[in-house]
């Protein structure tokens, strides 16, 4: 029987995992010498590379003294926490990877406390002991005392810590000392992680991910948790409904270095993928032809937000996009449930209405941002945070926030977030900065971000994770700015951009196409304001001295998705396409504007 150690990797966003993996991956020489590789192999993603955040959960496999090591690589964002409940599955240990002057965040430990309740063992790394101001021995403490809030066990306590830099390629077990390489922390895995337990009886296995083939179609991939799989073997499959289905076993492969090979059969304990079945979910059990016996469903927690997804009714529609019609975006969405666990979509009365519930505002943006890039175009209304009624009191999600900030802003940073019926708990000096810890409503962090970093020239790192339902807090104020309406269709001018810059910031710059009732900037007081910017200057035949001095206009006002997703009202939607993001009032004519008002949404 091969001796595997089945390890997943928990790190909050930006402190070095994939950085991590890659190290492995080149310590353990899985390549050949002649074949070249970039840095961050496994965030094979453009989303992944440009936002330098891991967003589906991947496997590979290195080789280190005859032990098979198999690396699951979990997100960092507890808006991924669907993917990081079904990856935990299949690991005996995890390797908490913690950056030696942040420490654990909110996020690491959202998954940290999944780990431990799985009563998985954990090895702590202490990465980026290189940087200036780094705390590796006060960080070692406030990982213990964090596992030790979360109920760990005496085992799980007494953990391995090493220390190192995974962008300079060396851990060791004392951070005053460096290593040549990272081979102490592969020894550290092989003597702490438990080795992949056999257990003998009817084979059983449960789909905790997928890939997909064009040649195969679906592939199931988990973890062989009891008896032997074997390829062309007839199966059951067992659904969420109850029901159990005849399937056979086509193909059976494993994991090795950053591919797949073809076995006959996979024992207990091993990771692998299993083509030819049809019909299958994430979380079903394969189990014995005869005597099924399915296992526990993954569960996964659910959504606290919600957003309407729309075909692109606008006068630009089509321009950009191939796919546009309400079939598309309906097939695409639904496409999409099959692998992202925590999304769920809901058909509304119009049959091009969508209403898509997920983790956060970043789980729907990167939903949204992988969809303009394959073609689609939509149209998306103001996030809404899920309200539930529990004893007869309605409540609504409340989550936790972390703030960092200098210290000479963080009076304006709890101004703002009390204001929106947030909860100051902890203040703490860290380093040159002050650490702040809020709990706030769900609802209140829509819009709040821009507001901090404004507010903090930039400064502040902001950090939420969901944390439970409480009683509704009463109403929070919204945006107090209201909205330029563009009056025509048609390329704005210089001139009349110039002429109304008082009148507050615009998004679009002379030359740029808008269309009737699209929001063009922000009014610089509380209400929306309609404004003509396709209006050239009258000329004349005589040339006055002077008065016609070079214009200046202040740069538009530049909003990324998530950004653009917070910030729009509740008449408005926001329009996305291939290339371009712009945001409208929903009834783009001013009459059915005043006649409807907010009466829909």
């Amino acid at each position: 029987m091969q001796n595997i150690r089945n390890i997943a990797i928990i790190a909050h966003v930006d402190h070095g995992k994939t950085t991590l993996v890659d190290k492995i991956i080149h310590a353990s020489k899985i390549f050949d010498a002649h074949q070249q590789f970039d840095d961050l192999i496994l965030d094979n993603n453009d989303l992944e590379r440009e936002r330098g955040i891991t967003i589906v959960s991947k496997n590979v496999s290195v080789r280190y003294k005859d032990v098979k090591i198999n690396i699951i690589d979990t997100p960092g964002h507890a808006d991924f926490g669907g993917e990081v409940e079904r990856v935990l599955k299949m690991a005996d240990g995890v390797l908490l990877l913690v950056d030696a002057f942040e420490g654990p965040m909110p996020q690491t430990r959202f998954v940290l406390g999944k780990a431990i309740q799985l009563g998985l063992k954990p090895i702590v790394v202490v990465n980026k002991v290189d940087k200036e101001n780094c705390r590796p021995d006060e960080v070692h403490e406030s990982v213990f005392d964090l596992m030790f809030n979360l109920d760990a066990t005496e085992d799980q306590l007494d953990f391995v810590t090493l220390y190192g830099s995974s962008k300079q390629g060396w851990m060791s077990r004392d951070w005053m000392q460096p290593t040549e390489d990272i081979t102490p922390l592969l020894d550290a895995i092989i003597e702490v992680i438990p080795p992949a337990p056999f257990r003998e009886g009817t084979p059983q296995m449960q789909v905790t991910s997928l890939d997909y083939s064009s040649f195969v179609g679906r592939i199931a991939i988990g973890r062989v948790h009891r008896g032997v799989l074997k390829e062309g073997a007839n199966m059951s499959l067992c659904k969420r409904d109850g029901s159990i289905k005849k399937v056979k076993i086509k193909e059976l492969q494993v994991f090795e270095g950053l591919g797949k090979v073809k076995v006959a059969e996979v024992a207990a304990g091993e990771i692998c993928a299993v083509t030819g079945i049809e019909g299958f979910d994430i979380g079903d059990t394969l189990a014995d032809f005869e005597n099924p016996e399915p296992m526990d469903r993954i569960a996964i927690d659910e959504p606290t937000m919600n957003m309407l997804f729309t075909i692109n009714n606008s006068p630009f529609f089509g321009k950009e996009g191939k796919f546009v019609t309400s079939r598309h975006l309906r097939d695409r969405l639904f496409k999409e449930t099959e692998k992202n666990l925590a999304l769920r979509v809901d058909e509304t009365d119009r049959e091009d209405q969508f209403l898509v519930y997920g983790r956060g505002i970043l789980h729907l943006s990167v939903l949204i941002e992988t969809m303009r890039r394959e073609g689609y175009e939509l149209q998306v209304g103001q996030p809404q945070v899920i309200f539930k009624e529990i004893d007869g009191q309605k409540h609504e999600p409340v989550e936790h926030l972390v703030v960092d900030v200098p210290e000479e802003t963080a009076g304006k940073v709890i101004e703002l977030v009390t204001m929106r019926k947030g909860e100051l708990t902890i203040m703490e000096p860290k380093g040159d900065l002050q650490h702040l810890e809020f709990n706030i409503p769900a609802r209140g962090l829509i819009g709040l971000r821009n507001n901090v970093l404004t507010a903090t020239a930039g400064e502040a790192i902001m950090n939420h994770r969901f944390l439970q339902y409480e009683p509704f807090k009463g109403t929070i104020p919204g945006r107090i700015a209201g909205s330029l309406i563009a009056m025509e269709t048609g390329p704005g001018t210089a001139y009349s951009i110039d002429k109304l810059q008082d009148r507050g910031i615009f998004f679009v710059e002379p030359g740029e196409d808008v269309y009737m009732g699209q929001v063009i900037g922000e009014h610089s007081r509380g209400n929306d304001l309609v404004v003509n910017i396709q209006k050239g200057k009258k000329l004349t035949n005589m040339r006055a001295s002077g008065s016609d001095d070079n214009v200046k206009i202040a740069p538009k006002k530049v909003f990324s998705l998530e950004e653009a997703m917070e910030y729009i009202q509740k008449d408005e939607y926001l329009e996305v396409t291939p290339k371009s993001i712009r945001m409208r009032k929903i009834y783009l004519d001013e009459n059915e504007r005043k006649r409807y008002g907010n009466s829909e949404n």
